[in-house]
């Protein structure tokens, strides 16, 4: 598309040829879209990072739990009785 020309000045140029101008715009520099980036990469390792801890973490517990209903025996509370894991005899 041409650029606009004012009205005066297209008036004022009558029947002579004129010429425009037109700068290319400024090509986007690398520093300018690094912060962004960076801070994107900061967050996705964070959140990954945060994921594997809390799957360790949750695995610390089953394990945990598992260890626990091994030892212990069935147990009771007013007459009603809970067997946590199987006997290995």
């Amino acid at each position: 598309m041409a650029p606009h020309i004012p009205a005066d000045l297209y008036h004022q140029a009558g029947d002579r040829p004129f010429v425009i101008v037109q700068t290319p715009p400024n090509p986007a520099t690398s520093p300018r879209y690094a912060r962004p980036l960076f801070i994107g990469l900061a967050v996705a390792f964070g959140l990954m990072g945060m994921t594997a801890a809390a799957l360790a973490l949750f695995q610390l517990a089953a394990h945990t739990a598992a260890v626990i209903a091994s030892t212990a025996g069935p147990i009771g509370l007013g007459g009603i009785s809970l067997k946590l894991a199987r006997s290995k005899g």
